[in-house]
């Protein structure tokens, strides 16, 4: 059944007929009989899907809307918005994942039924998926459990979560790194003024608050029938988060798993601020895990149970409120705390919390929010249990935090702090920092700290670090310390520092201030080596260096034609990046094309396919400007294309892969394709002109063209181990591995 009320905007109806924005634009002024809008601005209206289908249908510009595409069409334009519609499709799904014969049950019939069957079904899962939760007052309070009404309105609504029609507040504090209400001041919610009450983070939505989710429910339905309950969630969820990026902050799940990798097994496992789940779907599943987790927005909240929920058969404990202002799990000691909390937060309870119990180690400044954080991930922990928290660097070194930093350190219950790579998280800019805290059951008796710098690790693409490399080196130097309680010296990287050695007026524990130098082995020699290498570079340049043009050339006048005529003629296959679909391959990216690197990002999971490169294609920038392509080689093909880039594949008995990549690159050629919108320049690869020539002509002037790229590379390469040079000898003469004559 299609649900009329769907609405779809004009991205939407360009996703669903697979052609450009501009190409729906033109079609709403050419045709009379285009589908008036229905909602939405003048600027941004909103279409009927069903009348949208149907006219694509009757144009020939489509033969059937894909079930995915359809689902997520009327998840994105439901009455009740997005988050609603959501939340609605992940309570049905964990049904079918559950209780696959339930559903069948409750759906045969008309949507009136199924919206009046469907709470009671979903009480038998929710109940007993997501338990009970523990509720109190900042640091104290008590255990309390909820019978049975674990997810009645009356416990629902003391701190803003889901409401009894399915609505999701957003109301509640900002403890949340990926809280939706990113425009106002962060924990404002009154909740510490209240007794000690559960704020679920999901209940079952009552019947007249599903029926108009019901079409919605359905096709969820139907398409978890061919991915899988879970795989449907991940998908709609995935299309969400992308079509809000600047809402929400993401942990990177090559970060959350070599932070559940440092925490080690556990049975109870707490994130204090859990976002989109990201950390706690990387801890390992085993019998009888229980996953805690709270967030401040309550419809984050919501959504990232479902999705644990359906991630692993464990139970999930999950709740909406601000964490440090209404803790609802104080009465928890886990095994593993692991936390992404919001950084550099002033309004996070510091005068409300003056003498709450757990400043075990002094109470935070104002100015020291990550703070707050690490002492509420050690009062939930039980005596051995291990806590890790993303942190700032500022916090290892600000002065207004040495005493706390200086207690940490005393008790032991400060075990390490690993630095990252520049790019492992956002903001990418700077080089974030993990603490691995431990409480202690007792203080030892000649206590070392494990420092680790893992910025040599780092590389130029926008993929982030060399994970592989991240996570053998940090994880070998963890578990050798933790064994051990001491690391020998690894120089760049690692070692162990005695806590004494740190108890100085500024307590800064920053691992770059404490690790030698990387050892210099033959620096003088291996510095030759660079040198050599960089006249072998220039001498190829000069080789290289292309002859001259004939003085007083005149500029040649040829018939030309359009990237976009030459797509619908079948001269050329043009495809467009950004989905990573399932197999893990290596991903080139805009800034891999304009800096001449090899494949270096990473893209999201996803149910729809990547884009698979082939040598021979022609890779091309579309954001930024610049005239810039990049033609594929044997080494990058295989490896999937990225955001922000188009492909064209040519037809080799018609066009020359170089010939077509050199004249893109004319200046005058992007400039009149391109197009500005506020600071950014984007690129309409269909509007590119080259000559009308034959193969032959193509031939001759792509030989020419690939001596350019040739040349342009050892230019490039000659600039690097120029750098490196420089840096090198830097080093040798400040550190005395070179002499100065």
């Amino acid at each position: 059944m299609q649900d009329n009320a769907t609405e779809v905007t004009a991205a939407g109806i360009a996703r669903l007929a697979g052609v450009g924005r501009a190409a729906v634009s033109n079609w709403r002024r050419r045709h009379a009989d285009f589908p008036k809008p229905v909602g939405g601005t003048e600027t941004s209206p909103s279409f009927a899907l069903a009348e949208i289908e149907a006219w694509l249908r009757h144009q020939g510009k489509l033969a059937e809307v894909p079930l995915r595409e359809r689902v997520w069409q009327q998840l994105a334009g439901h009455p009740e918005g997005p988050v609603t519609a959501l939340t609605h499709a992940g309570c049905v799904l964990l049904l079918i994942h559950d209780r696959p014969t339930v559903w069948l049950e409750v759906s045969a019939g008309s949507d009136e039924r199924l919206a009046a069957m469907l709470p009671g079904a979903l009480e038998q899962v929710l109940v007993p998926r997501f338990g009970a939760l523990r509720g109190g007052r900042g640091g104290g309070g008590r255990e309390i459990h909820t019978p049975q009404g674990v997810n009645s309105p009356q416990s629902v609504n003391s701190l803003g979560a889901v409401n009894t029609d399915g609505r999701v507040n957003t109301g509640g504090g900002g403890n949340a790194r990926g809280a939706v209400n990113t425009g106002g001041p962060a924990n404002t919610s009154p909740a510490h003024h209240t007794p000690a009450h559960n704020t679920p983070a999901i209940h079952a939505p009552s019947g007249p608050a599903l029926l108009p989710s019901a079409p919605l429910l359905r096709g969820a339905a139907e398409l978890a029938a061919e991915l899988g309950a879970r795989q449907t969630f991940e998908f709609l969820f995935g299309r969400h988060l992308d079509a809000n990026p600047r809402q929400y902050t993401l942990t990177p799940a090559e970060l959350a798993g070599l932070m559940a990798d440092l925490a080690g097994p556990a049975r109870t496992v707490l994130d204090p601020a859990c976002g989109t789940g990201a950390l706690l779907r990387a801890v390992t599943p085993r019998p009888g895990q229980e996953l805690y987790a709270q967030d401040s927005a309550p419809d984050l909240a919501a959504l990232t149970a479902l999705r644990l929920a359906l991630h692993a058969r464990v139970t999930v404990r999950a709740a909406a409120g601000d964490t440090l202002r209404a803790d609802a799990h104080a009465g928890l000691q886990a095994d593993a705390v692991l936390c992404h909390p919001p950084f550099n937060e002033r309004n996070w309870g510091h005068d409300e919390l003056a003498y709450d119990p757990r400043w075990e180690y002094g109470f935070p400044a104002r100015n020291e929010s990550e703070l707050a954080w690490v002492q509420h991930a050690l009062a939930r922990l039980k005596d051995g249990g291990t806590a890790v928290v993303l942190m700032p660097p500022a916090a290892a070194s600000r002065r207004s935090g040495r005493r706390i930093r200086a207690d940490l350190l005393r008790r032991g219950a400060l075990r390490a702090v690993l630095a990252l790579p520049v790019g492992a998280a956002p903001p990418y800019n700077i080089p974030l920092h993990l603490w691995v805290l431990r409480r202690p059951e007792r203080a030892p008796a000649q206590p070392e700290v494990l420092l680790a710098d893992a910025g040599q690790f780092a590389t130029e693409g926008r993929g982030g670090p060399d994970w592989r490399a991240v996570r053998e080196a940090v994880l070998d130097a963890w578990r050798a310390f933790d064994k051990a309680g001491r690391l020998d010296e690894r120089p760049g990287l690692a070692r162990s520092v005695p806590v004494i050695a740190l108890l100085d007026d500024d307590v800064d524990f920053a691992p770059a201030r404490h690790l030698p130098p990387a050892a210099a082995a033959d620096g003088a020699e291996a510095l030759t080596a660079v040198r050599e290498r960089l006249g072998e570079t220039l001498r190829l340049t000069t080789d290289l260096t292309p002859p001259p043009a004939a003085a007083g050339a005149q500029p040649t006048r040829w018939p030309l034609t359009t990237v976009g005529e030459l797509a619908r003629g079948g001269a050329l296959v043009m495809r467009t990046g950004g989905n990573g679909g399932h197999a893990r391959v290596p991903v080139l990216t805009d800034h891999d094309v304009l800096a001449g690197n090899a494949p270096s990002g990473t893209l999201p999971e996803s149910d729809e396919e990547a884009v698979l490169m082939e040598a021979g294609d022609v890779v091309v920038p579309v954001l930024g400007g610049g005239s810039v392509t990049r033609v594929i080689d044997d080494a990058t093909a295989g490896a999937a294309l990225g955001r922000n880039l188009v492909l064209l594949r040519p037809d080799p008995t018609a066009l020359d892969p170089w010939f077509l990549a050199g004249f893109l690159r004319g200046t005058a050629n992007n400039r009149q394709a391109s197009s500005y919108a506020s600071t950014a320049t984007r690129l309409d690869v269909r509007r590119l002109q080259l000559p009308r020539l034959p193969l032959d002509e193509q031939l001759r002037y792509g030989a020419r063209f690939r001596a350019l790229d040739d040349f342009e590379r050892a230019l490039r390469s000659a600039g690097r181990l120029g750098e490196q040079l420089v840096r090198g000898m830097y080093d040798g003469l400040t550190d005395g591995t070179v002499a100065p004559g």
